[in-house]
């Protein structure tokens, strides 16, 4: 099921008719990105008619996006009994929201779902292959984060200076630990994700 919300008493309605799952995706017309995020949430959609999703145009439902706490668009917002379970911002495929909403197993054998949710930031800047590289293996393992682009956002990459004294990227934060560059090594423990094999 995918819904276009109207307004917020009907999201109040509809969390009443699916109180164990709502997938909210907010959506402005203006975003590139959110575009191709409401595609893949489309896709879904045709996949997986159990899954019901509502998108939230933030151009035409002021100020719900304020109340979930969501600076940017696309953002998808899981929730389940009422509460915020799952953020995920940025741009994922299809096949990554179903993984991350039905518990399917994921590349190195686990459950989705199954391990501690963490918080994981990555700073990246346009143009960085390693960044690139990053992201995808992030999602390939299933795990949901959020990006701070450093060209954009010159704070944020003063105060990763000063965390890290490098202005190299990426710089991933797991749970408050930085991970400087793509060390596969390093991510694999602090994410508990198994070495691939070859």
């Amino acid at each position: 099921m995918i819904q276009w919300l109207k307004n917020a008493d009907e999201l109040k309605e509809l969390q009443k008719v699916y109180p164990d799952l709502l997938v909210l995706l907010f959506y402005g017309e203006f975003s590139e990105a959110a575009g191709r995020g409401l595609k893949e949430l489309q896709e879904l959609g045709r996949q997986r008619e159990d899954i019901p999703v509502c998108i939230v145009d933030v151009q035409k439902v002021k100020g719900l996006h304020k109340e979930y706490g969501v600076q940017q668009v696309p953002t998808v917002l899981v929730l389940r009994k009422g509460l915020v379970t799952q953020s995920i911002e940025g741009v994922q495929s299809a096949r990554f929201y179903e993984a991350i909403l039905s518990g399917t197993p994921r590349a190195d054998g686990a459950q989705v779902g199954e391990k501690k949710q963490r918080r994981i930031v990555v700073y990246s800047s346009p143009g960085c292959p390693a960044c690139t590289t990053l992201k995808t293996y992030l999602r390939r393992h299933g795990l949901a984060f959020r990006t701070v682009d450093i060209a954009k956002d010159p704070r944020a990459a003063q105060a990763l200076v000063r965390r890290s004294g490098q202005m190299a990227v990426p710089q991933t934060d797991i749970d408050g630990r930085l991970v400087v560059g793509f060390d596969k090594a390093r991510l694999n423990k602090l994410l508990d994700i198994s070495p691939e094999r070859r």
